[in-house]
């Protein structure tokens, strides 16, 4: 393995490296070579073409920093990406293949230009990955691919094409929220075009079954869908067997990413997400002390990428709760596996605890089926106590369901909830949710899901509010 750090070398390197990680031939020698000497052609590309970087290592000996030793190097988060906006930039947006920015639906949209070396080692991990995916539950034929999610400034359309066409896949951009289609025409073609396979966020799987109801039809015995692959929010075991209960179809998780960070991780069909390992170091923090856990345990997910393109960051504080762990995983597929459990920000406390998103998700969702959507309401009890309210709409059958009314689901769902928290819980059901729980992860989990009357006003959820007419099911 050569030095790569010209760019002739890294587009020679770089096809070789990754063929080889997904056979599963690299060795740890292969891997302390590829790892070092990525990182010093990141390191030297960003000292001498972003002036912020220029900037934040300026006094760091960079030849004495390796992969065991990126605790000399200082962190890069979210709030300097807003701070420096084109300044993080390793060129100008010129020196792009590509230009999107991030939603900035609570602060100010960050750039997130992608040349050609970003595109093609962040694609090719994806495309793996749906290969594997496609040939388990579809024996190697190629389904019709739905994608629903935006492409205006964003990398979501233009990755899942791109991928779905090197595999010989049929794709159709049938986002419901955009305005040119809507709902009603979604479900059309998903008829019309015997859409199997769906890429969106996994609030739309319940939002599109709402419509689909709303519309006259069963999503199950109506619609053609075998397959949800998620993205862009949590997504619980919990809440993919909700999912089940309601297509008949499976949820296998997409990828996890972002638009600074592009394809962190790829999906696979035992519901586990595999790191894209030689795109990145990965160091798992204490999200109270910052101390750096090393590359596995639960914590704050950092990553120092390993591509030198437009944007590489370093030490690149993501926010979002992880688990990262080795691969022990049964799929085939190469990459460390991380489970994400939320954002950073999005944990909150009830009673005597401090909770992540995901926990909380599972604890509601875990003794229901067929369940559209639920808000948890937080008060304070006359006693000076948390007490809960959970609200949740679920799907039934009238006269034919056993428990139409919801009433022993309700009963058995309350009780459950007040010993898993500790607090007075009481559960109502609804046959209409509050809007803002179509939003989804949107602008944040936390604000779509949880309504906190012990705290003030809050940015997120006046944002989410915002939002929520945009993602109107009744088009």
């Amino acid at each position: 393995m050569t030095n790569a750090t010209t760019g002739e070398d890294f587009w020679r390197d770089y096809p070789l490296v990754s063929e080889r990680y997904q056979a599963g031939l690299l060795d740890a020698a292969d891997w302390a070579t590829w790892r070092a000497n990525r990182l010093r052609a990141v390191l030297r590309h960003v000292t001498a073409r972003s002036p912020f970087y220029a900037r934040h290592l300026a006094g760091v000996d960079l030849d004495a920093v390796t992969p065991d030793t990126l605790g000399r190097l200082p962190f890069t988060t979210k709030d300097d990406l807003r701070r420096e906006m084109h300044d993080v930039l390793a060129g100008t947006p010129a020196d792009a293949l590509i230009y999107y920015e991030t939603t900035g639906t609570t602060g100010a949209s960050t750039p997130c230009p992608r040349d050609a070396k970003d595109v093609m080692s962040s694609n090719v991990h994806v495309e793996w990955a749906w290969r594997r995916l496609f040939d388990h539950y579809f024996d190697g034929r190629r389904p019709v691919v739905g994608l629903m999610g935006p492409s205006e400034l964003y990398a979501f359309g233009d990755t899942f094409g791109d991928v779905a066409q090197r595999l010989g896949a049929c794709h159709v951009k049938i986002w419901p929220e955009s305005p040119r289609v809507g709902f009603r025409k979604a479900l059309r073609l998903i008829r019309e075009l015997n859409v199997e396979v769906l890429v969106a966020a996994p609030a739309l799987c319940l939002n599109l079954a709402k419509a689909a109801l709303q519309n006259g039809l069963d999503p199950a015995r109506d619609l053609p869908v075998k397959l949800f692959t998620v993205l862009g929010e949590i997504c619980t075991p919990a809440f993919g067997a909700n999912v089940r209960s309601i297509w008949g179809a499976d949820v296998r998780p997409a990828l996890y990413g972002s638009q600074e960070a592009m394809a962190i991780g790829t999906g696979c069909h035992l519901d586990r997400l595999h790191i894209s390992g030689p795109n990145y170091l990965v160091e798992v923090l204490d999200p109270d002390s910052e101390a750096s856990l090393g590359a596995y345990g639960t914590g704050e997910l950092c990553l120092t990428m390993l591509v030198d393109g437009i944007k590489p960051l370093i030490r690149y504080r993501t926010g979002d709760l992880v688990t990262v762990a080795p691969n022990t995983c049964g799929c085939g597929g190469p990459g460390d596996v991380v489970e994400v459990l939320g954002r950073v920000a999005d944990r909150v406390a009830i009673g005597a605890g401090r909770y992540r998103p995901a926990q909380i998700e599972s604890a509601v969702l875990g003794g229901l089926s067929r369940c559209l959507g639920y808000q948890v309401v937080i008060d304070t009890a006359p006693n000076g106590t948390d007490a809960l309210t959970v609200y949740v709409e679920l799907l039934r059958d009238g006269a034919a369901d056993a428990d139409a009314d919801g009433s022993a689901e309700r009963a058995a769902l309350a009780t459950r909830l007040t010993e898993h928290f500790g607090v007075p819980t009481r559960v109502e059901v609804t046959t209409e949710l509050d809007p803002i729980t179509n939003t989804g992860a949107f602008v944040s989990w936390k604000a779509a899901r949880i309504k906190d009357n012990r705290a003030g006003a809050d940015q997120d959820v006046a944002a989410a509010r915002a939002a929520a007419g945009a993602h109107s099911l009744r088009s």
